[in-house]
């Protein structure tokens, strides 16, 4: 395998992380979902900040570290989330890359490599967070969840995956006055992923092709499917 594909896939596999976690982001419950977490509970309260969400937009800092706190990327950029399974990550800094769900596939698009990977959504996001925007389940269906002291000025939970097969171990999520602010992702080999929102916007509308794509000419897809 050429090494720019080895990294386009490492580097895919990262984004896919952030991309999935912060679809809880767009979870949307409704006050009538069966098994709703007792009142005042750390997970009521995880589910009440997410109540009535059906869109959302912020720019975003990511930075991914070794086990030993090593950095290994930054990146910034742009996200958009839209209820039920879409959501689009334009990455700006360090180089121009996308990643985006239109429902039905996920693509990672890197410019400067001239490659596109396209894989099946269900796939690819049965093992991660992102199942949160494809269906109507509760957080606490998915999670453990339990509050943690506030620190820099936000309120923190702490979320741990109740399913074996998840790729993460741990998560945690910091609001700021009923809005999503920061998160934190351990995963199975021990990486951390650090993603801190600004200019949030709920419930905007998106124009219909925004979570769509199309390979220009000559880009390199990997993985068509169906297609």
């Amino acid at each position: 395998m050429r090494p720019e594909i080895r990294r386009h896939r490492s580097l895919a596999a990262l984004l896919l992380a952030a991309a999935g976690i912060a679809g809880i982001a767009a979870g949307t419950v409704s006050a009538a979902t069966p098994g709703r977490a007792q009142e005042g509970s750390p997970t009521a309260q995880v589910e009440h900040y997410l109540d009535g969400l059906s869109s959302w937009t912020a720019d975003f800092k990511q930075t991914i570290s070794d086990s030993d706190d090593k950095l290994l990327r930054a990146a910034a950029g742009h996200l958009y989330l839209q209820r039920p399974g879409k959501f689009r990550w334009d990455y700006s800094e360090p180089s121009e890359q996308l990643v985006l769900a239109d429902g039905k596939q996920l693509w990672f698009y890197d410019k400067d490599l001239a490659q596109a990977n396209v894989r099946d959504m269900d796939a690819t996001l049965a093992s991660t967070p992102a199942v949160l925007l494809s269906g109507n389940a509760a957080v606490g269906t998915q999670f453990d969840i339990s509050a943690l002291p506030p620190s820099d000025g936000l309120q923190w939970f702490e979320l741990r995956p109740k399913h074996q097969d998840s790729d993460f171990q741990l998560i945690k999520i910091g609001f700021a006055n009923g809005e999503l602010a920061q998160m934190w992702l351990s995963d199975k080999l021990g990486q951390i992923t650090r993603l801190s929102f600004a200019n949030a916007k709920r419930n905007q509308k998106f124009a219909p092709d925004l979570f769509s794509f199309t390979p220009p000419a000559g880009v390199d897809v990997i993985g068509r499917g169906g297609q």
